[in-house]
């Protein structure tokens, strides 16, 4: 599509804050203004507005605007009804990556435990959730309490924390981990390197594959974005 404006500012709107083009406010698809809960975000989704397609007439896309989509996701399909959300970011508690180590070989093993182990540590400390760590990929179950405690920790966000939140878990296999990454107890690129520990240990061992090394940066993008978005938002 092409660029219809000049202009991209944030603009106070009662409790929030909105983006106005050329004065009209940024609307999600639903035809409501879109909502930002801070200054930061605001500062943020104008910049990008901005920056797409480069100047009044240029071509520019959607792609162009990441933070802006996952405030729309946050306003439109969480925020009415949480709850599905919650559940379904919740449910990465059950087959949390952190908890699935190798045997063999055994240095992967030790790099695991020494990388891994710390943050469940952290999740039965901060959340009072105590996962259960099991070798290969035979599933383990869970005390539900752990998982009972993980699902309010996920409750406690809000929508736009949810939607960061959304972004990161999968692309992470690991609720842990973007649990972490929310409460600023790591960032990005830590995250990002925890979950691909085995992946990176294996390139090393046997070299690297053009399509796994797309997917291992469309993961780090992912991730990227949650960070940014979920610190902008808080």
């Amino acid at each position: 599509m092409k660029r219809f404006w000049s202009e991209a500012t944030p603009a106070r709107e009662g409790s929030g804050w909105s983006v106005r083009l050329d004065g009209r406010p940024v609307r999600v698809p639903g035809g409501a203004p879109l909502h930002l809960p801070t200054e930061a975000l605001a500062l943020a989704v104008a910049a990008e507005w901005r920056a797409a397609g480069g100047e009044k007439g240029g071509e520019m896309s959607y792609a162009d605007l990441p933070l802006t989509r996952l405030a729309g996701t946050a306003q439109e399909r969480i925020a009415p009804d949480p709850e599905p959300v919650i559940l379904e970011i919740a449910r990465f508690g059950e087959t949390d990556l952190l908890c699935y180590r190798t045997d063999d070989p055994p240095a992967l093993r030790q790099r695991e435990d020494a990388r891994w182990q710390p943050w469940l540590d952290w999740a039965a400390e901060r959340h009072k959730a105590r996962l259960n760590v099991t070798s290969g990929i035979v599933h383990v179950a869970q005390d539900p309490a752990a998982l009972a405690a993980l699902a309010e920790a996920v409750g406690a966000h809000s929508p736009a924390g949810l939607a960061g939140l959304g972004l990161a878990v999968p692309a992470l296999g690991s609720l842990v981990l973007g649990l972490a990454l929310s409460a600023q107890a790591l960032d990005g690129a830590e995250a990002h390197a925890l979950a691909m520990l085995d992946e990176n240990f294996q390139a090393d061992l046997w070299g690297h594959d053009e399509q796994a090394e797309a997917r291992r940066a469309q993961v780090a993008a992912d991730v990227a974005l949650a960070d940014r978005f979920l610190r902008l938002a808080a």
